[in-house]
């Protein structure tokens, strides 16, 4: 009998916690314009040793994290690989390969509650360029938000990882689409930031003196101005790439794209 009573006081306990973080919650993003917490992990995923050196070798912005927030970027990166089904269409997958595309997803929604989204489900790679059956074109990459896929050319997401100063980066690019698409139909805290100031950056695109202003210091690539669509996810490789200069040519905008993923500078 106290075995059981001690099993409804704590469930009644979990229960009144619940209710009171979702009442507490929505004035705490009103006041902070931040989630009430990010990284929350009872029992944390871990890395095999020559999968945390892939991480090691190939992302600075791994590198540059506390060692508890190490532990948190691995956790999501093994639950991005277990989450996501990766389809090599003539290649053969590898953990090389399961490792650069989830630290880099991880990398951009490190400041996101929810990093795992419902609007994606396969991971199809491909050698090089491929021909799309949707528009008859040959694609690097592209997102299909109604078949729940994302596809990479593995040659050209490669050449966009190791180039860490051209603001070119196939895999930010893409992913940066599947964020604003799951922003747009969601409600979590960090959506609901994401979205808020994803309207103060989009205005750089919409407006016309602003954005008059951006084409004339030429920091952003041509590309950025085909849609709304592009412009956020060229402006997220640049945010990511070249940070310092898009801060001090830009800074009201790099504020807002901060402020839009959650980023901390000490990341």
């Amino acid at each position: 009998m106290t075995g059981q009573f001690f099993i409804y006081v704590l469930f009644g306990a979990l229960l009144l916690l619940i209710i009171i973080f979702r009442v507490l919650e929505p004035s705490y993003l009103l006041l902070f314009n931040k989630p009430l917490y990010i990284h929350w992990y009872p029992f944390s995923k871990k890395l095999k040793l020559n999968q945390r050196q892939v991480l090691l070798k190939e992302f600075p912005f791994y590198n540059r994290l506390s060692p508890k927030r190490k532990m948190y970027f691995e956790h999501r990166v093994k639950g991005f690989i277990e989450n996501y089904q990766f389809i090599g269409n003539e290649i053969v997958i590898t953990d090389q390969m399961r490792m650069l595309i989830a630290g880099t997803y991880v990398m951009l929604t490190f400041g996101m509650r929810n990093y795992l989204v419902g609007l994606l489900d396969k991971i199809i790679i491909y050698p090089s360029s491929y021909y799309s059956t949707v528009n008859q074109e040959y694609h690097k990459g592209e997102f299909n938000p109604r078949m729940k896929t994302i596809v990479f050319s593995w040659e050209d997401f490669l050449l966009g990882h190791s180039t860490s100063n051209d603001n070119i980066n196939l895999g930010l690019h893409e992913f940066s689409h599947v964020l604003h698409f799951y922003c747009l139909k969601s409600n979590d805290p960090s959506a609901i930031i994401f979205f808020d100031e994803f309207n103060e950056v989009i205005k750089y695109y919409t407006d016309k003196n602003l954005n008059i202003e951006l084409q004339q210091k030429g920091y952003f690539r041509r590309y950025a101005f085909e849609n709304q669509f592009e412009f956020l996810s060229v402006v997220l490789e640049h945010f990511f790439e070249t940070p310092p200069i898009f801060k001090a040519t830009h800074p009201e905008l790099y504020r807002h794209v901060a402020k839009m993923i959650n980023f901390k500078d000490e990341y």
